[in-house]
């Protein structure tokens, strides 16, 4: 059952899975997808930053939410990351993942190129003129180089369909008048529901799902279960994100697979630390690693990719954090 708002109060941002080669395992992303909704989840944020969609082609991005929406598990919504730093490529990514019958989409701050506010709510205007369904702003400084703050968000949920924040900014998480506020880290979900906000769009939910779920259900043991997950986050974030929380799916009998350059497998110091979080929590570690090959391995082709003047063009990465 849903809970506290109509996406769901845990949306994991789930990996996308590669197979030995690199390229998307689809058998594995489905079956990942319905352990989790058996584990906790109320839906799944597909391709964002812990689905590397930077190194997803539009094809293979485009793809993997199409296949999220078709074999969704039954109850389960599918937030689409269809946010770049380029408008145009966003409002491409955004009519097409709207197509695909996904609940919603998550649309980062355009990165790199630090617009304005003015620039801000113009993208967010064209991206909402691009799709009849609820967008969740995406607001994480720490990768975008710009800040939307509290006052900027009130005026963007006035753009029609935007409606809500995912919010990676601790210090200005705040519930927004207009806007369901969603946790941009696991390290916060607990204060975000306190305060009333409509959850978190969370990673450890990958391998500590039942405990999050509790959290939610539980709320007078919350602060008592978030302190004993505190070690869960700080593993899978020790380096960059998914690394390590794909060495736990695979340790933990799950088929992630590997990373795409210029991200890198887990080093034998960050296995082990995944390893021993795991076995304090009495999961049951069974899995290896993912191939060796990974790290050296380059994706195959995934088609043509966007084009502003719309010709085709050698397949590119769509680069956007979620």
């Amino acid at each position: 059952m849903l809970a506290m708002g109509n996406l769901g109060t845990i949306l994991t941002a789930i990996v996308t899975p590669f197979d030995e080669q690199l390229r998307v395992d689809e058998e594995a992303f489905v079956a990942l997808m319905h352990h989790l909704a058996a584990h906790g989840s109320d839906g799944f944020v597909v391709a964002g930053t812990t689905g590397e969609a930077s190194t997803l082609t539009d094809e293979e991005q485009l793809g993997v939410i199409a296949l999220a929406a078709r074999e969704r598990p039954p109850g389960t919504t599918i937030v689409a990351g269809t946010g770049t730093n380029d408008t145009r490529h966003a409002v491409f990514l955004t009519e097409k993942a709207t197509e695909m019958g996904i609940d919603a989409h998550l649309s980062v701050t355009p990165y790199y190129n630090k617009p304005s506010p003015r620039g801000l709510k113009r993208h967010y205007e064209a991206i909402a003129q691009a799709t009849d369904k609820p967008i969740i702003l995406y607001n994480i400084p720490g990768r975008t180089a710009t800040n939307m703050g509290p006052e900027l968000l009130a005026e963007l949920a006035q753009i029609e369909n935007v409606t809500g924040v995912k919010q990676a900014n601790a210090a200005e998480l705040q519930l927004i008048d207009g806007l369901d506020v969603y946790a941009g880290d696991d390290g916060t979900f607990a204060r975000t529901l306190d305060m009333g906000g409509a959850g978190g769009v969370l990673v450890a939910s990958h391998v500590v799902g039942d405990e999050m779920r509790r959290m939610v259900d539980e709320p007078e043991r919350r602060a008592e279960i978030d302190a004993s997950l505190r070690d869960v986050y700080e593993t899978l974030f020790m380096t960059a994100s998914p690394t390590c929380t794909k060495a736990a799916l695979n340790l933990l009998g799950h088929s992630a697979g590997g990373l795409r350059l210029p991200l890198v497998e887990a080093s034998a110091e960050e296995l082990e630390a995944v390893r021993a979080m795991l076995v304090r929590h009495g999961l049951p570690v069974s899995g290896g690693t993912s191939p060796s090959a990974g790290e050296v391995a380059l994706p195959s082709s995934g088609g043509p990719s966007f084009s502003p003047a719309g010709e085709t063009s050698a397949p590119s990465a769509s680069a956007q954090h979620a």
